[in-house]
């Protein structure tokens, strides 16, 4: 059976199935989080209990130390990707000696 076969036969059992009563397919419900906003209070939080400076802190990041710095005073709150490295950080203290991207 050649790919495209293969994909046709996938997509038909598909359609089948969702039009069926009786539903034969796995099913998987998934969720995202939303992205959570940090404050300058959790920012620095998060980085003291790293145990980095704003330089090194901000290398990890993959950010300038300006931004560190402007989301430490609350001129600036991290989003996207950062966020979501942040809320790892809160969830893992652990993280950055898991991933070492800076070497002390």
């Amino acid at each position: 059976m050649s790919v495209y076969e293969s994909i046709m036969t996938g997509l038909t059992e598909a359609v089948e199935d969702a039009n069926a009563k009786d539903k034969k397919l796995k099913r998987r419900v998934v969720t995202i989080e939303p992205i959570k906003e940090y404050s300058a209070k959790e920012v620095k939080q998060i980085r003291n209990s790293t145990g980095l400076s704003q330089k090194l802190f901000a290398g990890y990041m993959g950010v300038s130390n300006k931004t560190v710095e402007a989301w430490e005073a609350g001129t600036n709150q991290p989003s996207g990707v950062a966020s979501r490295l942040l809320s790892m950080m809160e969830m893992d203290s652990e993280l950055i000696n898991k991933f070492p991207f800076v070497k002390i």
